[in-house]
Order: C-alpha cells, then structure tokens, then sequence
C-alpha cells in the first residue's frame, strides 16, 4: 500500500524494495511461507515480530522508530490534534477506494481527464461477460492447480466487480464522497481561521504534518488518477483541498514515492492485468513484497502488495 510506504518515506527511514510475485506464485514458495503462513502482504518483519495488517504496520513503525532525528506522526495522546488525527485515519480508511477504481473504469463517463488508458472498459467488460461460463466449467473440472479458496476467492471479486458496475450506486458513494470531502474542506478552513498571522504551513489538524494528511494525500492522489480531481476541488469548489493537494505533492517524501501521478498508478487498473479465471496459478492480483532494512536497526521489511485491479 502507498501509505505504508510514504509512512516510511515521511519518517526518513531507509529502505531496499525487493518484488515477489503473486503471479508466479512466489508468496506460496517456503521461504515466504515460513514467514507468514496467512500469505498476506503487505507484511512487515522485525526482529521477532510479523505484522500483516496495514494499519498495524504503520502503528508499529511509528511506534517503533522514534528518536531526535525520526520524525513523529503522532501526535502527543490526550493532545486535540491527535484526537483528529484518529477521527481522519478511521473516516479516510472507511472510503470504499476499490469500489471508485473500478466504477470509474467501468463508467468513464462520470470522470474527467481520467488517466486510465481509454481501451480498459471494453476489456474488462469482455473478461467479465467470459467469467461466468468459465468459473461454472472449472468448478466441474479437476484443476489441481486451483484450489477451492481461489475459486471462491475470484466468484466474490466477480460479484464485487458487478456491483461496482451499478451506475446508481457509483453515483450513491461519490455523493458520500463529496460530503467527505466537504467536512475536509470545512476542517482545513478551521485550522486558517485557528492559525490566523501566525508563520506555520498548515494541515489537516494543525501546523505539524500528521499520519492523517498522508492518508488524505494518498486519497487525493488515487483520485486525481481516477479523474475525480476537476469535480471535487480543481473546479474551485473546494479551495483549500486544492491547496493541500498542491503542497503535499511538493513534499520529498510523495515526490520520492509517488512519482508522476500517470505511472504510479497505471499498473493497479491496466486490464490485461484483469484475469477472472485462468488455467493457471492466479495472475490477476499483481504483487509486490517489499524487504527492507531500515537504518541501522536491523530493520526488514517484507511488503507491498500491488494488487493489479483493487
């Protein structure tokens, strides 16, 4: 995930990136298996603990590395900025991300200068008009190599795809969308008013740059890629989003782990990355597992699942 990454990048910690791939099958190869026998990623080892849920990843690394030199996400318990920043982390991680990408795909008619490539929608729908012939015949065939785990697994992303594709309710959760957006907008307009004359670069929940504006910039990010930026706050409806999004995109840390906006995630939506059913080891989730050691503390991380349509 791209927060765990900018987490990292935020707090200067050095890193060396290492790809599996869930393609080839390598998260079920014993050494990655002795390692974390839930297959998960992303995952993240350090010296006796493994840590497999994202969110655990980024308390554990902020809770771990800290000195003079690190720099904190976190505010101070009990301080408001990190009561807000709790109540920004839990709306952020509540928006239904998945279901904007593949809606979007689908209807790209509802976007605008939408960086996914134009041919995308007719080569999903074509894969998705295939699948449900195709995943009736296997579940009557003997297929070694597809255990029932993943049958299930492509039947449920098969109904979450066709439920995205519900104009209706697209339009439903961009609505929801857009009051969230309108409370961020609301609350960045509260810190300028909170921190009128004084000489401080202001965020979502104060001077200091918290963990809840890199999920609010990575939000930000995946939804400029969608072609949602010009309708929620490159239209001028939403001026202070604008001018977050601007500042946060010059901070070396998304410069350094985000990129140009067009590359960084192309390979998450590209289509023939998009397999429902294949005869072969499932291929549509791409992977990346990232190992790591972060400055001089025997750090290693193992990490970073791309998954090629989510």
């Amino acid at each position: 995930r791209l927060q765990v990454r900018l987490v990292i990048a935020e707090k200067g910690l050095a890193c060396e990136e290492r790809d599996v791939s869930l393609p080839q099958s390598e998260h079920k190869e014993p050494w990655f298996m002795r390692l974390n026998l839930g297959e998960e990623v992303p995952v993240i080892i350090h010296r006796d603990n493994i840590i497999s849920d994202y969110n655990q990843i980024i308390d554990y690394v902020e809770r771990t590395f800290t000195g003079e030199h690190v720099v904190a996400l976190m505010p101070e318990v009990g301080s408001p900025q990190h009561a807000r920043v709790l109540q920004y982390r839990e709306l952020l991680d509540a928006l239904p991300m998945d279901a904007y990408t593949h809606g979007c795909i689908l209807h790209p008619e509802l976007t605008t200068d939408s960086m996914i490539p134009k041919y995308a929608t007719a080569e999903i729908r074509r894969h998705l008009a295939n699948a449900t012939t195709d995943l009736m015949k296997l579940d009557h065939e003997e297929e070694p190599q597809l255990s029932e785990p993943y049958l299930s697994k492509q039947k449920k992303l098969m109904a979450k795809i066709l439920e995205h594709d519900d104009v209706s309710y697209l339009k439903k959760i961009l609505g929801e969308l857009a009051m969230v957006l309108d409370q961020i907008e609301a609350e960045l307009e509260k810190r300028k008013l909170e921190n009128e004359g004084q000489k401080c670069e202001l965020w979502l929940c104060g001077c200091a740059f918290t963990l809840a504006d890199v999920l609010l910039g990575a939000t930000l990010h995946r939804l400029k890629f969608l072609g949602l930026s010009k309708k929620y706050w490159e239209d001028g409806s939403r001026p202070n989003l604008r001018s977050f999004f601007e500042r946060v995109q010059r901070r070396f840390a998304f410069r350094k782990v985000l990129g140009d906006v067009h590359t960084t995630l192309l390979s998450a939506v590209i289509p023939n990355a998009f397999r429902l059913v294949k005869r072969k080891p499932p291929s549509f989730f791409g992977a990346s597992f990232l190992m790591g050691s972060l400055g001089g503390m025997g750090y290693f991380a193992y990490w970073y699942l791309k998954k090629k349509y989510i």
